[in-house]
């Protein structure tokens, strides 16, 4: 199994997830800049999108989108806590959380790894993502919605997504509760090997 990477992006989060699940797999990086692997192939004669994450698998599946990649990694390891089976309602809020974050939080970090938006535009992304951290901030605080409660596909995109504000100078430190989870995030083990294998620690 490969797994097409560039550190610190949105291919954090199946890493992780791979990482967790035990599966042997290569990491293969690719450069923002010049769409060139590290063995110097052509990234979109790979895959035409152009972006990561991008996996391979033995069976030779190729699977694009990182929620996607992370949701067939678990399935296929049979790995209910990180998302629950079939029939399980908590699933459905694992996926309602991976939707949110895939259309509403990483969407909106896209302006400022992209040309052609002024710093107008980029400030009123980023008064819109501080209201969307406030209400996830607010829902972690919330038991009753599961988010934060475990270490799940949902969790693991929350984390990778979130720590691009770092990046993009957006103070979320006023946001206790999402603090306490970043943090708590960052210690679990899957976590520490694949940050570590970006060369992110």
């Amino acid at each position: 199994m490969q797994l097409f990477y560039t550190a610190g992006a949105c291919s954090l989060a199946p890493h992780i997830v791979l990482q967790e699940i035990n599966q042997d797999f290569n990491l293969v990086n690719v450069s923002f800049k010049n769409h060139q692997t590290e063995q110097g192939q052509d990234f979109l004669k790979i895959n035409p999108k152009g972006q990561v994450p991008f996996l391979i698998s033995d069976d030779g599946l190729h699977l694009s989108e990182g929620a996607i990649i992370s949701q067939y990694l678990a399935e296929t390891a049979k790995r209910s806590d990180l998302l629950p089976t079939f029939g399980d309602l908590k699933r459905y809020k694992v996926l309602e959380w991976m939707n949110y974050i895939s259309s509403e939080l990483h969407k909106s970090y896209a302006p400022f790894f992209q040309k052609g938006f002024d710093d107008t535009s980029k400030n009123i992304f980023k008064e819109k993502l501080l209201k969307q951290y406030t209400w996830v901030d607010e829902q972690i605080h919330d038991s009753e919605n599961l988010l934060g409660q475990a270490f799940t596909i949902a969790e693991i995109y929350l984390f990778v997504v979130t720590r691009w504000a770092t990046f993009i100078n957006l103070d979320l430190s006023h946001l206790k509760s999402l603090q306490a989870f970043m943090e708590q995030m960052q210690q679990h083990p899957s976590v520490q090997k694949a940050m570590q294998a970006e060369g992110l620690l």
